[in-house]
C-alpha cells in the first residue's frame, strides 16, 4: 500500500496527539511558569515609597513565590520531557470511564458567580451564608432545614473572626450596624 502526501497530515496529527497525551504535565509546567511571570511582573513593577518600608518590603514575598513558581515549572517540564510520570494515587475512587458531572460543575460555578455579585449589595453574613448552603446544596447534600442553619452559623462566625478578631475587614451589608 502506498501512502499520499495527503496521508502525512493525519499522521502526524495523530502522532501529535499522543506526544501530548504522554506529556500532559506540562501544561500544568506552562500554567505555574505563566503565573510566575505575572507574580513576578506585578511585584518588580510595583511602585513602593522607601520611607514606608521596612528591612523587608512588600515586594520580597511575591519575588520570592514568582522565582519559586518559575524554579517548579522549569523543574517539572523538565522532568516530565526526561520521561517523569505523576502516579495516580491508589485510594482514588475515581471512574474515569464514566462522564463529568456538569450539572454539579455548573450549580457550584452559579453559586460563586452569585456570591461575587451578592457579596457588595447584601454584604458576607448574607452572601457567605448562600455560598455555603449553595455548595453544600450543589455537591449533593439534601438536609434542607439543617443546611441553611449551618451555612449562616459558618457565616457569622466567619465574619465576626475576620472582621472583629484578625481586623480584616469584610463588607457587612445591612447587617453592619447589629453585628
Amino acid at each position: 500500500m502506498t501512502t499520499t502526501d495527503t496521508d502525512t497530515p493525519s499522521i502526524d496529527k495523530a502522532g501529535s496527539r499522543s506526544w501530548l497525551r504522554e506529556h500532559s504535565e506540562l501544561g500544568v509546567g506552562l500554567l505555574l511558569f505563566a503565573l510566575g511571570v505575572l507574580v513576578l511582573t506585578d511585584a518588580l513593577t510595583m511602585t513602593v515609597d522607601l520611607a514606608q518600608r521596612g528591612p523587608v518590603g512588600p515586594r520580597t514575598v511575591p519575588v520570592v513565590v514568582g522565582t519559586g513558581l518559575l524554579v517548579v515549572a522549569v523543574l517539572l517540564a523538565v522532568d516530565v520531557l526526561r520521561g517523569g510520570r505523576g502516579e495516580s494515587e491508589g485510594g482514588e475512587d475515581v471512574d474515569l470511564s464514566e462522564p463529568s458531572d456538569w450539572r454539579t460543575v455548573l450549580l457550584l460555578a452559579g453559586v460563586f458567580l452569585g456570591f461575587a455579585v451578592l457579596i457588595g449589595p447584601v454584604g458576607f453574613p448574607v452572601s457567605g451564608a448562600l455560598l455555603f448552603w449553595g455548595a453544600a446544596y450543589a455537591l449533593g447534600s439534601r438536609h434542607l432545614h439543617r443546611d441553611p442553619l449551618i451555612a449562616a452559623g459558618l457565616s457569622l462566625l466567619t465574619y465576626v473572626v475576620f472582621n472583629n478578631l484578625l481586623g480584616v475587614p469584610l463588607p457587612g451589608g445591612p447587617l453592619m450596624g447589629v453585628l
